[in-house]
C-alpha cells in the first residue's frame, strides 16, 4: 500500500515549502489546494499529488480523506497551512472579517483534525496545526488572529488526550512573522519590516522553510513521543525580549 502525508493548503508559501521537504526526505505527498487551477501550474512541486479541497468546508475535508483512502493510499500524518492575517484592533473589526478569520484559522484546523483522525490506520498518524507567536505574547492590533490562533493551541492539546490512546500525535508550530505573500504588505514597507525585525530576538523575520523544516520533523515518526506541543518557530518572538 503506497503511505503518504497530507498537505492541507500545499499552494501557499508555507505549504509548497512543507511539501518540498517531505519530498526531499523521500516521502510521498498529497497537497489539498483550494483554487483548481494549480492543478496545471507549471509551479507545482514535483511529486506531489494535487487534489482540490476547501479547508474551511468540512464536508470538503471529509471527502479529500476518503478519496485518499478509497484510492488504497495509507495517510501517515496531515498537517493545515492555511491561514490568514487581520491587523486591526478589536472596536474596528467588522464581524465578517472576524467570521472569516475564524472559519480561516480556527474551523479550517478543528475541520483538518476531525477528518485525519477518523482515516488514520489502526496504527496512528501524526497531525500539524500552525498557530502564531501572537497567541502566545500580546501583540497591538491583533486580536481576532490571536484569538483565533489561540483557539488552535487549546484544539492541539485537548486532541491530543483524546487521540493519544489511538497511536495518534498532534502538534503545533507557532511562527513569528514569516516572508510569504499574506505578509506582504508588512514585508514590503520598508519601515513596517524593519520594526518587525526589532521584534524578533534574532534580528529577523523567517522564510517558508524555516517553517516547513519544523512541520516536516513533527510529522515524522521519528518523534513518536511528542505529543500535545506547541513549537515556536519564531525568532524569540514570543518568549525572548530584545535588546534593542
Amino acid at each position: 500500500m503506497q503511505k503518504a502525508y497530507v498537505i492541507v493548503g500545499g499552494a501557499g508559501d508555507i505549504g509548497r515549502a512543507t511539501c518540498e521537504q517531505l519530498i526531499a526526505d523521500g516521502k510521498g505527498v498529497i497537497a489539498g489546494v483550494r483554487n483548481p487551477l494549480i492543478l496545471e501550474n507549471d509551479d507545482r512541486v514535483e511529486d506531489v499529488d494535487y487534489r482540490v479541497v476547501d479547508a474551511e468546508d468540512w464536508d470538503s475535508m471529509d471527502e479529500l480523506f476518503a478519496s485518499i483512502r478509497s484510492d488504497d493510499i495509507e495517510v501517515l500524518g496531515a498537517a493545515l497551512c492555511v491561514g490568514s492575517i487581520l491587523l486591526k484592533p478589536a472596536h474596528l473589526t467588522r464581524v465578517e472579517e472576524f467570521d472569516s478569520v475564524l472559519s480561516k484559522n480556527l474551523y479550517s484546523a478543528f475541520g483538518l483534525v476531525r477528518s485525519a483522525v477518523k482515516r488514520f490506520s489502526k496504527t496512528g498518524g501524526s497531525i500539524v496545526l500552525v498557530s502564531s507567536g501572537a497567541a502566545q505574547q500580546g501583540l497591538a492590533n491583533h486580536e481576532a488572529i490571536s484569538a483565533a490562533k489561540a483557539g488552535v493551541e487549546g484544539l492541539v492539546r485537548s486532541a491530543a488526550a483524546t487521540y493519544a490512546s489511538k497511536g495518534v500525535r498532534i502538534n503545533c508550530v507557532a511562527p513569528g512573522l514569516v516572508r510569504t505573500n499574506l505578509s506582504e504588505r508588512i514585508t514590503s514597507n520598508p519601515s513596517a519590516l524593519k520594526m518587525s525585525e526589532r521584534m524578533h530576538a534574532l534580528g529577523k523575520i523567517g522564510d517558508p522553510d524555516d517553517v516547513a523544516r519544523a512541520v516536516a520533523w513533527l510529522l515524522d515518526d521519528g518523534q513518536s513521543w511528542i505529543t500535545g506541543q506547541v513549537i515556536g518557530v519564531d525568532g524569540g518572538l514570543a518568549k525572548v525580549t530584545p535588546v534593542n
